[in-house]
């Protein structure tokens, strides 16, 4: 009886590798979408929202720096409500600290932890006049030696009143990067450095703002609106709910208040 060569069983085809730009030795989970899929993403963004734009209102760097600082649990609508009347009359370092703390703490009430962001404002406005001139520093190692200034609050800072190109990551970017499987980390530094690697760098500068938008329009906390979501078909959550995109066609102007001009 002549020997019967016994076949091996079929292997199942490994899924294609999803690419990144090089991790530059990272390790950890890695982008679900190759690098064709990312620049699509942030194209159809682009077309969306051509300029968009932070929603504090703010007529200074030094107002913006006071504004993100607030915004920290909190909703931008929410301080608005609260900077209006007080950048009215407090625009300028030297001028919140003639105001105090019990009367920026008047102003701020309505925001969540305002005692302890009120005494951060004052203690912030004064290292500003001491060790800067009145000025807001312009770079990251100097905005977070600002009492109440994190990496995230310097990153906005840094873009929108300087023009650098910053990934802040807040509460909407963190959950979006992972909720989608973009750039998943266990950290908003993580999250931030991922972003970094995979994002294009033509479209870096507005990346901060297509994200949270996203996240606070769209790709909802509770429930993600995949119907009105542009990127639905490209889209690679597990929460997904709808794999037909959007119509991709530019959104009307965001209704910023004139107070919002840096000047």
């Amino acid at each position: 009886m002549k020997n019967v060569k016994l076949k091996s069983p079929p292997q199942e085809p490994k899924p294609a590798k999803a690419t990144t730009r090089r991790t530059g030795g990272r390790t950890g989970p890695r982008s679900a979408y190759r690098t064709a899929e990312v620049e699509e993403i942030f194209r159809r963004f682009s077309v969306q929202r051509p300029e968009p734009k932070g929603e504090l209102e703010h007529v200074n760097p030094f107002t913006l720096v006071v504004a993100v600082a607030l915004s920290a649990q909190a909703t931008d609508a929410g301080v608005n409500k609260a900077t209006r009347q007080l950048f009215a009359v407090a625009d300028t370092p030297e001028k919140m600290l003639a105001l105090g703390e019990e009367r920026v703490r008047d102003y701020i009430k309505t925001i969540g932890l305002y005692r302890n962001k009120a005494k951060n404002v004052i203690a912030l406005s004064e290292k500003l006049i001491t060790d800067f001139g009145g000025e807001v520093p312009r770079t990251r190692e100097e905005l977070v030696t600002l009492p109440g200034v994190g990496r995230k609050t310097a990153n906005v800072v840094l873009s929108m009143a300087f023009g650098q190109p910053t990934m802040a990551v807040d509460t909407h970017i963190f959950r979006i990067a992972n909720r989608i499987r973009l750039a998943p980390g266990k950290t908003p530094d993580e999250v931030e450095a991922h972003l970094l690697r995979v994002i294009p760098e033509h479209y870096l500068f507005h990346a901060h703002h297509w994200l949270i938008l996203h996240g606070r329009y769209v790709c909802k906390a509770r429930r993600p609106e995949c119907e009105r979501c542009v990127i639905a078909d490209l889209c690679k959550s597990p929460e997904k709910t709808c794999d037909i995109p959007a119509p991709l066609v530019e959104l009307p102007p965001q209704a910023i208040s004139v107070a919002a001009r840096s000047r």
